[in-house]
């Protein structure tokens, strides 16, 4: 066996290569972890590199390493509910909590960290990153309701279904992720619908629109 054979050629990673490898290690951490129970060291172990080159892509220090790990994390949730508008619409709601209860399953401490604040490394720039998936959700739900000017009955509608899903999610987990997940997108999808009815009554825009959804099926 000749030498290169035997042993796999080093290749040196490139400066967004070994940022992504430091964040996706960050990240792995704090799915199942408080913010606050994360060191830098522990982040260097699990990317497999000494804590000053960490620190050489983060001078920063944990702080700025969390707030990248979490705006990764925040286009991640982002994407979720980025669902082709084509279809009726409650299955293209379903399949996009699918993804965004998936995302809740595989990041559960992280989650909770992450929507229920308090952390010591929570600042105005991460409570702006949470806030900017709440608005993100929104506007992709209104895209698929294809309301082009939604009053603000309906666009508060949908900010409450959204902090419904949220609080939903957090009790899911305290609860052991009970009821089964299929149950429980079943149950927020059934809620939304609920609350479209609800605000149709007070809303002649709503009423329209659940009008034109019961006859889309």
């Amino acid at each position: 066996m000749t030498p290169s054979a035997a042993t796999p050629a080093y290749r040196r990673l490139s400066v967004e290569e070994r940022r992504s490898q430091l964040l996706a290690a960050a990240l792995g951490l704090f799915a199942h972890r408080a913010p606050e129970e994360v060191s830098l060291d522990d982040v260097a172990e699990a990317a497999g590199v000494s804590r000053p080159l960490v620190y050489r892509y983060f001078p920063g220090g944990k702080q700025q390493l969390y707030e990248a790990a979490l705006r990764s994390a925040a286009e991640e949730l982002e994407q979720c509910f980025d669902e082709p508008r084509e279809g009726p619409l409650l299955p293209r709601l379903a399949r996009a909590l699918d993804r965004y209860l998936t995302f809740v399953d595989e990041h559960d401490a992280g989650f909770s960290a992450l929507l229920q604040g308090g952390s010591v490394v929570e600042t105005s720039r991460t409570t702006a990153i949470v806030d900017g998936v709440r608005r993100a959700a929104a506007e992709h739900i209104l895209g698929h309701l294809g309301v082009a000017s939604p009053g603000l009955r309906l666009r508060m509608s949908v900010r409450v279904w959204i902090t419904a899903v949220e609080a939903a999610s957090l009790i899911w987990l305290d609860e052991g992720k009970q009821p089964p997940v299929d149950e429980l997108r079943d149950w927020l999808v059934d809620q939304f619908a609920a609350l479209l009815s609800v605000t149709a009554a007070r809303d002649p825009q709503t009423a329209a629109l659940v009008r034109a959804l019961a006859e889309d099926g």
